[in-house]
Parts: structure tokens; sequence; C-alpha cells
């Protein structure tokens, strides 16, 4: 699409590290989705870490960035993604952009994405990285992330990326009917939550156990 920058990693040196990581992270483990599979394929991660770090950035595992914040291990970023269901036209709301790598693969996918990020230094360094990488679908927000972005609610998918203790009311609110909404809950002991917004209510799924940096901010 116009707005997404083709990227020239098909040669690079990363080349291998990622299709090993496709190969043996997500499809052995069962992500399905094409779309997510081919994102991943392409998409430069080690854009997004240190650069101490670049030679790691496909390993099996998550990694410290900036901020003491991490950039979720791949099988991770793969499953969230996969269970967003997301169409083209699906308008997805982040909360934590964090380095912005789980942005950019949704941003792959989607026309629209908006994403919110409460620390300063980590919303400035996403944006700038973002945008070098040729990003036009991204609306960038340094904000509150139990707020949500209700300027442009309602969405029809939602993700966090950091666990808070319970599951912020705003981001429900937010979520457009039929929508999904995808988050780790807890505080010591975390679980990966799907809830979906029907005409009969909210319906809640625990998908696995998780573990995350906790979401800061206030919940009002």
């Amino acid at each position: 699409m116009l707005f997404r920058r083709k990227h020239s990693q098909n040669n690079d040196r990363y080349t291998h590290l990622r299709e090993k990581m496709v190969d043996e992270q997500l499809r052995r483990r069962g992500i399905k989705d094409k779309r997510v599979l081919a994102v991943m394929r392409k998409l430069p991660r080690h854009r997004f870490v240190d650069p101490d770090d670049m030679d790691n950035a496909y390993d099996d595992n998550a990694m410290p960035i900036q901020c003491e914040q991490t950039i979720s291990q791949p099988y991770i970023v793969g499953l969230m993604t996969e269970l967003l269901e997301l169409k083209p036209s699906s308008r997805v709301l982040e909360i934590g952009t964090g380095c912005g790598y789980q942005t950019a693969v949704l941003a792959e996918i989607v026309d629209q994405v908006y994403t919110v990020e409460i620390i300063p230094e980590l919303a400035q360094s996403a944006s700038k990285r973002l945008d070098e990488l040729g990003y036009r679908n991204i609306h960038k927000k340094h904000g509150n992330g139990y707020h949500g972005w209700e300027k442009y609610a309602p969405y029809d998918r939602i993700i966090v990326t950091a666990a808070p203790k319970e599951i912020p009311n705003r981001l429900i609110e937010q979520l457009a009917d039929g929508g999904l909404l995808i988050l780790p809950v807890g505080d010591y002991h975390q679980d990966l939550v799907r809830i979906h917004s029907t005409e009969n209510g909210i319906e809640r799924n625990t998908i696995s156990g998780v573990r995350f940096v906790p979401m800061t901010g206030a919940p009002d």
C-alpha cells in the first residue's frame, strides 16, 4: 500500500534470522495467519532494539529497550496480532507503543493504527523510528493508555502491550460493537485475555499465561 515503505531487507544479513524466527518460533507453535507470518518475515525487527542488541533481535525471548521497558517475544507479537483477527479496514488502537515494533506489524496489515505511549522518551523515539521506516498510516499520541484515545473511538480492535491489574473500563467503552480487545491482565500472575464485544454483552476468554511489564498511568 502507498503509505508503507517497501522494506529493502530481503537480502540483508538478517534475512536468515527472520526466516528462522518465523518458521521455528511462529509456525511451529501454531501461528497460521498468512498475513502475520508474511509481515514478521519481512519487518526489520533489529531496527527496533538497541544497537548493541541487533544481532539478538530475532531470539526467542523478550528483550529490554530504553526506559526499563521491553520488546515482546516474537511469538507473543504474532499470537496477539493473530488473535485480533484483523481486516484491512479495521481501526486499531494500540496502548503502549514501546519501541514501535508491534505498531509496525499492525500498520502493515490495516489501514489505520492509533497508538498511545505514556513514557515521553519512548513516544518520541518510536515516532522517529516509524517515520524513518516510511509509515504514514500511524497516528501517535503521548498520553495515559488507561484513558484510551476517545477522539477516534470506537475502535474495531484494541491491543494492550503492558499489563494492567484490571481491564480498563474506558477501553471497553471505546470498543466498537463486535470488536475485539487483546491484553495481558494481572500483577505477579498475568493472563492473556481476549474480550469480544457482542450484542449480548462482553465475552471474556483466557488464552494463556504471559509476563509483561506493568501498565503505568492512572486508571481514572
